[in-house]
Parts: C-alpha cells; structure tokens; sequence
C-alpha cells in the first residue's frame, strides 16, 4: 500500500519530469516558429479550418522542439561553459542525453506522421529536411565559423514556405518569397543576438558573428546589407497579388526603421544598441506577416 507521502512524492516527480520535457522544447522559440509556419499556411488557404489549423501548429510545435533537442544534445559540453546554458536540463544532470533522444524522436516521428498524413508529402519532406540541416549541420557549423549563419537561415525560413505548401501542396514563388523574407530577415536577427552573447559564446567556441568576428563597424556593414534586402523584397507579395497594397507599405515602413537600427548600431557599435536591433528584429517579423494576412483577408 502506497503512503500519502509517497503519493505526494510520486506526483512531484512526475511534475518534475513533464517540467524537464517541456523545458527541453524552448516552447517560447518553437510557437515563434510553428507562428510563423501558421501565417504561411493561412496566406496560402483559400478557406482555412480550424482544426487543421491547430494540428500544423502542434505538428510544427513538435518537429521544431525536436530539433531544439538535438541540438541541446550535441552542445550539452558547450552548453556548460556559457552563464545562459548551463542551468539547461541537459549540462544540469537533470536528464539523461538518452531520455532527452527518445523525447526528440517521439516528437520528429508524431510530427511528421501528422505533416504528411494530414497535409502532403512535401511538408513532411521539407520539414524532415530542416530538423537534419538544424540539427545536424547548422548546429556542428557553430564552432567552425559564420558560415553557420547562412547554413541555419536555411531551416529558420523554411516555416512560412512549409506554412505554404502544406495548405496548398505547391511549390512557386509564392512560398519563395516568404521564405526570402525570412531567410533575409535572420541575419540581421541572429548577428544582434551574437553581438549580445558574443563573451558568452565564445566561452563554448562558437564564432558566430560575420567579418572579422569582432564588434566593429565590418560586421555592423554586414547586418546593414542584410537588412537592405527587406525593402525591395517586401513589395514582392504585392506584386504577386498574394497581398494588397496596404501590407506593402507597412513592410516599407518596419523595414526602413529596421535599416536605421542597422546604421544607429554601425555609428555606436554598443552592445546596448544591438540588444535594440535584436528586439527590433522580434518586431518586425511578426507584423509584417500580420499585415500580409490582413491585407489578404
């Protein structure tokens, strides 16, 4: 016979354990993302239902965690050399590296049974393609150079693309472009992020920022260069008729703001300017696809 306290006990455990799983996820990145991949899907639906609507979420939630999982696996050493990692479940102890694979293949595998049983085929295959090159290229690539930027661009714009095709099963320019935007868009995102953590990263080997690696006006050019590219891209949608007018001008409006944190970050150079570019980035995004949608519907 069981004891209240052991009841309790067990309870808390398990709590403890679910905790653990979710923690793993980075649930406030993957709904970002699996966001994202849903304004794809609802640009390119024609009439749009809720409950497929809601299991491209849970499925774009769960291939997105997964791939959080393995790269927290290959990096868990690393990951206990830097300040903002090393209380992770993995470099913690708190779970094992082979507790943590098992969780990322029930997640793959229920994902992508969902992405192509309830969709097509090719959401299932660029899904699957974008946990490998995440997973295991764009994750090893981090202590080789910036080169891992553009390789991780690739997987980081592929959720409005998949959002797409999933509702549509139809490759274009159409999804071409929304992928285009986000690929561009990540430059100048992730490059203020390593500015930020740049003392953090370089704890753990990771050369992350573009140029000479260093917090200069050469890789402050290089973010602004990026960042140039969301103008004319942004009328594109318009141009395509997947969108009016309207969501042009308001992607024109965020991109030129966006640019001039760029050129504020290139005459400071300070850390305090770039952690402004970085939420500048998490801005941007987010109304400028709202915008498209709206000026859709």
């Amino acid at each position: 016979m069981i004891s209240a306290e052991e009841g309790v006990g067990g309870i808390g455990r398990i709590r403890e354990r679910l905790g653990v799983l979710f923690e793993l996820l980075k649930f406030r990145l993957a709904s970002l993302i699996a966001f994202s991949g849903a304004m794809g899907y609802c640009l390119g639906s024609d009439n749009v239902k809720t409950a497929d609507l809601i299991l491209f979420i849970i499925a774009s939630i769960g291939i997105t965690g997964a791939a959080n999982i393995i790269n927290q696996i290959l990096e868990k050493d690393f990951d206990k050399l830097m300040k903002r990692t090393a209380s992770r479940p993995l470099p913690s102890g708190r779970i094992t590296s082979e507790q943590a694979a098992l969780w990322a293949v029930f997640l793959g595998v229920s994902s992508l049974v969902i992405f192509v049983m309830v969709f097509n085929l090719s959401t299932g295959l660029i899904s699957l393609l974008s946990l490998v090159l995440y997973g295991f290229v764009y994750t090893p690539l981090k202590r080789v150079g910036p080169i891992a930027v553009f390789v991780g661009a690739f997987p980081g714009a592929f959720p409005p693309m998949i959002g797409w095709v999933a509702a549509t099963n139809h490759f274009g320019l159409e999804p071409g472009i929304l992928f285009a935007i986000q690929f561009f868009w990540q430059f100048p995102h992730f490059w203020a992020i390593a500015w930020v953590l740049d003392e953090d990263y370089k704890r753990a080997g990771f050369k992350l920022l573009p140029a000479n690696g260093l917090k200069d006006s050469d890789t402050t050019l290089q973010i602004m260069i990026y960042t140039l590219f969301l103008l004319p891209i942004g009328w594109l949608p318009y141009k395509l008729g997947m969108t009016g007018i309207n969501s042009a001008f308001i992607a024109t409006i965020f991109g030129v703001l966006f640019l001039a944190q760029t050129f504020h970050l290139m005459r400071t150079c300070t850390d305090k300017t770039a952690r402004q570019l970085m939420f500048g980035s998490f801005i941007y995004l987010p109304i400028v696809q709202i915008a498209f949608l709206l000026d859709k519907l």
